[in-house]
């Protein structure tokens, strides 16, 4: 016999909302979610995305796991190695010139990597054909910009962040490529009935070709919820980016990033950067560290959910087959330890 969950009861109740009261919808939608949920326009919004340049930049690491140990990733089908001095953070090519050496278990000194084979010391100025990859820091976030078939950047294409807050970083590693990723971020109409756990209603107020503005309310605990009007656009091909316009938090972001590690393989960074204008924020600022695990937990969830869908995307589009559970779950490469 099916039982129903414990949290059902809290969660079919009357939502009362709390915090900052937004104003009455004037013409709320009346069609069902899964009319609204257009796939044409969700594909040509997707199309718009796609078009963007990303200026060959990729987020490679979170800023604080940095440092003066080499940390080795793979970006694009390449071995790439991380690793702070003094000048900043550095990401060059992980193998060697010399005997193609990992250079991930390379020490630093002077701030250049001393290979563990020969003892060759690698910095800026490279040796041959290895050569340091351009690098960005952007104080949360490091980006890297591999050798790029479009117009290169110098620095990242980003959106407007906001001047103080609370920050909380997550990665997760979903069976798909980046647009998967960037295409369940432009079907918000998913969110009430996939994520029952965080939402409790959602009414889309304004749809461009490819941005949509919404009213979401966000669950705190059973009944009560907090209204806010979200902003969705992707200011570069590979990012996709929630903004609250009105309501409680209004100038906080949720950034989402998809970086390929290989074929069929993308790793989705998510920066939650929350702000208010109320005084007792400002108290909780210095409480970060205490509620960074609880936003981190709930971005947690919402992904769970979320590669679900993109990887269904992604093997109905080309027809591979998707991962068990237990390979869905959060990576525990060294790119996520402490996260």
């Amino acid at each position: 016999m099916n039982r129903a969950s414990p949290l059902a009861g809290l969660f079919s109740r009357k939502n009362i909302p709390i915090g900052a009261r937004l104003p009455k919808l004037k013409n709320p939608r009346l069609e069902p979610d899964w009319k609204q949920a257009d796939p044409s326009w969700i594909d040509r919004a997707l199309a718009c995305s796609q078009k963007r340049s990303s200026g060959g930049w990729w987020v490679a690491d979170v800023s604080s796991e940095v440092g003066q140990v080499p940390r080795s990733h793979r970006i694009d089908g390449q071995e790439v190695v991380l690793w702070r001095s003094r000048d900043g953070v550095h990401a060059a090519p992980a193998a060697c010139p010399h005997m193609g050496a990992d250079l991930s278990c390379a020490s630093v000194h002077n701030g250049k990597l001393r290979c563990p084979w020969h003892g060759l010391e690698l910095g800026p100025q490279g040796h041959g054909t290895w050569r340091p990859y351009p690098c960005h820091d952007d104080g949360v976030l490091v980006w890297i910009r591999l050798a790029p078939a479009e117009q290169p950047t110098d620095a990242p294409i980003q959106a407007e962040r906001p001047k103080h807050g609370i920050e909380a970083v997550i990665r997760m590693e979903a069976q798909c490529e980046p647009l998967d990723i960037v295409a369940n971020r432009l079907d918000p109409w998913h969110g009430v009935h996939y994520h029952p756990h965080s939402f409790a209603d959602l009414n889309v107020l304004e749809q461009s070709k490819d941005e949509v503005v919404l009213r979401v309310a966000y669950r705190a605990f059973g009944p009560f919820c907090v209204e806010v009007d979200a902003r969705f656009h992707s200011p570069e091909r590979n990012s996709i980016v929630m903004t609250i316009v009105a309501g409680e938090g209004k100038g906080s972001i949720v950034s989402t990033h998809a970086t390929p590690i290989d074929e069929g393989r993308t790793m989705v960074t998510e920066v939650t950067f929350a702000t208010s204008e109320r005084m007792g924020f400002r108290i909780a600022e210095y409480a970060g560290g205490l509620l960074e695990p609880f936003i981190k937990r709930r971005a947690r969830l919402l992904w769970i959910d979320d590669i679900a869908y993109a990887e269904r995307r992604y093997q109905l589009r080309t027809g591979k087959k998707r991962a068990s559970a237990s390979n869905r779950a959060e990576t525990t490469s060294p790119t996520t330890d402490g996260l």
